[in-house]
């Protein structure tokens, strides 16, 4: 009798179909508290391990299967599930989920890929059993490539794309749903559940990566401080749990901020102290140094002002953990609304610092090069050397040069500022004029590194040109007008000498730069 009422249940859905009667029985009951859908294709590979979480949540599994060529149908049935020939896309799944309700208390549909994180979301089904809720859709939100997401972000757009993770319905009101016109997408069936007055409780969860995802990472944590006793409790207080180590420097604080650190119980906090101020690059580098020797595979660093929002560290993670870059940081500058909190003098002042590091490290695509929220993969820090970086607020303009010099890969993530009770100590009248000369410095430095010891390029000579004849064609330039206003008489050709050398200057560093541009494009370097 078993066997007919699930052969019942498979023909008002399709063709009949490889099936494991045990799977479909509850303790003698036919009635399933909760059967749960997953669409599947080609995932021979998975499968099995889906079918059993996919069982630690629900009653009855059924597969519904696109059209699988692999093993995924006979593995699918050997782990005790049922396998639906559905057909491919969102008509042949809601026809499935409709008719599932017939025999089931609560029916969950839910994406493969979604399933790593459905011990979440199975918290959200109480709400269906208690009746305060007819049908329950959750929304897993991913962002957009990183092009589109500052494509979207500049045009006031959200660069998160909404997409249904989970849909559960009560039986009640799926039989309801049923008997009406039958919706060829689960967005139609919402809309059609919210006409007929069921309750829908809609959840949206942005990205936020499970911590699954770092367990088998070891992930760093640098934190320097300088006199920040009130905000560096809250600061390290913040920092996610999947982080395995803290690396703290006092650097030669003259407040309370050693006591403060000492105050915060965590054994993740290694805690170095400078007797003196060294500047924040050496207090970095110091942290750094100590990730190597505890073999961290990705190392952060977070200011101990609090103005690096823990939330966000997972977005400058991932791109390093998966590969796609070596070194990923902070941009506040793409719009006006993600620099709310920073002066305009501020603004203005990143931007000439934005403009003079991208000519001096080759990251053509990098903005805000002061942003210190950054995470650097282990392979870039064991190729550069520490003790040459710069010591101090300079640092981050000076590893740039280096990363590129070596054909790191950089990205920029997009993160809005987040400010409050903390004070900048840059002023960037002073601060531009100090670390301008390490950056010609370190332009000239790469250029012989990365163009003529390690690889060679041809873009050096329009480079050595352009610097030589365009100050050459100022000063020259210069000396005719202050000849001119004392009365000396120059023949007429070297004025004309004069702007020949200026723009053919100018173009020889424009060519130089845009060879430079096409070198790392051509290598696959990001920036």
């Amino acid at each position: 009798m078993s066997m007919a009422l699930t052969l019942s249940f498979y023909s008002l859905i399709s063709e009949p179909v490889n099936l494991n009667p045990s799977a479909f029985l509850s303790e003698g009951l036919f009635r399933h508290e909760v059967t749960l859908l997953l669409p599947v294709k080609n995932e021979e590979l998975s499968i099995a391990s889906k079918v059993l979480l996919a069982f630690g949540y629900a009653d009855r599994v059924l597969v519904l299967d696109e059209g699988s060529t692999d093993r995924t149908v006979e593995l699918a049935s050997k782990s005790g599930a049922g396998v639906l020939p559905a057909g491919e896309g969102q008509d042949a799944w809601v026809k499935a989920f409709l008719k599932a309700s017939k025999d089931s208390e609560i029916v969950v549909f839910a994406y493969s890929e979604s399933l790593g994180a459905f011990e979440g979301f199975s918290q959200d089904l109480q709400a269906l059993t208690r009746g305060t809720c007819d049908v329950l859709v959750v929304s897993q939100a991913q962002r957009l490539s990183v092009d589109l997401e500052y494509i979207c972000l500049f045009n006031g757009k959200s660069p998160l794309n909404e997409a249904i993770a989970f849909l559960a319905c009560s039986s009640k009101s799926l039989n309801k749903l049923y008997s009406g016109p039958q919706p060829g997408s689960f967005r139609a069936l919402l809309a059609y559940a919210e006409a007929q007055g069921l309750k829908v409780k809609q959840r949206s969860y942005a990205e936020a990566p499970s911590i699954n995802k770092f367990d088998s990472y070891r992930i760093g944590v640098v934190v320097p401080a300088y006199n920040e006793e009130a905000l560096i409790e809250p600061t390290l207080l913040g920092i996610p749990d999947y982080v395995d180590r803290i690396y703290v420097i006092d650097d030669g604080s003259s407040d309370r901020t050693a006591e403060r650190i000492e105050r915060v119980s965590d054994p993740r906090i290694h805690f170095i102290r400078h007797e003196g101020n060294k500047g924040v690059g050496c207090s970095i580098i110091a942290g750094y140094k100590q990730a190597l020797k505890e073999n961290m595979d990705v190392v952060a660093v977070m200011a101990g002002d609090n103005q690096m929002d823990p939330a966000e560290l997972p977005r400058l993670l991932i791109p390093v953990l998966e590969g796609r870059v070596d070194y990923s940081k902070g941009n506040r500058l793409l719009t006006s609304k993600f620099m709310t909190g920073m002066s305009q003098w501020r603004i203005l002042g990143n931007f000439l610092l934005s403009m003079l590091t991208k000519i001096g490290s080759g990251y053509w695509r990098v903005l805000d090069p002061q942003n210190g929220y950054t995470v650097i993969s282990k392979k870039a820090l064991e190729a550069l050397d520490l003790d040459a970086v710069y010591p101090y607020y300079g640092y981050c303009n000076d590893l740039l040069i280096k990363l590129n010099a070596f054909g790191m890969r950089v990205g920029d993530v997009v993160i809005p500022a987040r400010y409050g009770n903390e004070t900048s100590s840059i002023k960037y009248s002073r601060y531009i004029l100090k670390v301008s000369p390490m950056l010609f410095r370190g332009f000239l430095w790469r250029l012989r590194v990365k163009y003529m010891v390690l690889d060679f390029h041809p873009l050096i000579f329009f480079y050595v040109a352009g610097m030589i004849l365009l100050p050459a064609s100022v000063l020259f330039g210069i000396f005719l007008l202050l000849g001119t206003a004392f009365n000396l008489a120059f023949p007429a050709f070297y004025t004309l000498l004069a702007l020949f050398a200026f723009f053919a200057g100018l173009q020889m560093l424009i060519f130089g730069m845009l060879f430079d541009m096409q070198a790392d494009q051509s290598r696959g370097i990001k920036g």
